[in-house]
């Protein structure tokens, strides 16, 4: 599976990026780099996940790497996926 265009536009829509995100890509960084993104927001987007692909993520498996680029969240995503598959 590969959720990277869904992650993206769930990003995008949570932290209310607009149009100038649009050239986002898997290579794009994240924490530390989207002004937009901090400790609420990332709760924020991690609930937009979870309520678009019925998953549940514990605590433990939401850190600074998962949030690290765009590609890293989508790679969790996706690993996520697999193991209810």
């Amino acid at each position: 599976m590969n959720s990277l265009n869904d992650v993206k536009n769930i990003v995008i829509n949570t932290l209310q990026l607009g149009e100038h995100a649009a050239h986002f890509d898997e290579n794009t960084f994240l924490l530390g780099s989207l002004a937009e993104l901090d400790s609420v927001t990332v709760i924020s987007v991690i609930t937009e996940i979870e309520e678009f692909y019925g998953l549940k993520f514990d605590d433990s498996e939401i850190n600074g790497d998962v949030f690290a680029t765009l590609g890293s969240l989508a790679a969790t995503v996706d690993q996520k996926l697999s193991q209810i598959q």
